[in-house]
């Protein structure tokens, strides 16, 4: 497949059950040693679509997007990207991915490496100064991508039960950071 054949863009309502069929497709092979299974076989495809459908016709900020990497017409793989909304974050100048997933079946590809440059070029036209994101601590493969692209730990750290009043296990999550502002290296 040549670069022709490949675009990001904006989601539209209309790639809700696209995105949500990558999110569980994505979030059952990568997180399959890291969450319950009872948590993976949950997922339910028509609810998150919903979710997204929602999200994406009001999102609760201006400066909330979602963006979608294509395969031809095909969505394989999506990203979020938001005001950072951590206690120690400034949302005016904080942003934040908060989803960011490319279909099992598409990795490897070059879609991540378009789709994290495309929220990183958003996030920036959203006048933010610093990116954050948040992933599990056993993610070594997200871990590698956002490093070889130039994120580094910040410090933060935070445990997360599957439900939340469940006393089962806690999924460890590390934050890492870059600068937006170009020719500044991430501290």
């Amino acid at each position: 497949m040549s670069k022709a054949d490949t675009s990001v863009r904006v989601a539209w309502a209309a790639d809700a059950e696209a995105i949500a069929g990558v999110q569980v497709r994505s979030w059952r092979t990568t997180y399959a040693t890291l969450l319950p299974a009872a948590v993976l076989d949950s997922l339910d495809p028509a609810d998150i679509a919903a979710q997204w459908r929602a999200s994406l016709q009001r999102p609760p900020d201006a400066r909330n997007r979602a963006l979608v990497v294509l395969a031809r017409d095909t969505v394989v793989g999506f990203a979020a990207t938001a005001p950072a909304d951590d206690p120690d974050c400034d949302p005016v100048a904080d942003g934040a991915i908060i989803a960011f997933h490319i279909d099992p079946d598409a990795t490897g590809q070059g879609h991540g490496s378009r789709l994290l440059n495309a929220s990183i070029d958003t996030l920036r036209a959203d006048g933010f100064r610093r990116a954050v994101t948040w992933l599990f601590t056993a993610d070594d493969a997200m871990r590698a991508f956002l490093t070889a692209a130039g994120w580094a730990p910040d410090g933060a750290h935070r445990e997360l039960a599957p439900e939340a009043d469940s006393a089962g296990p806690r999924a460890k999550q590390v934050r890492l950071h870059c600068s937006l502002v170009e020719g500044t290296p991430t501290d």
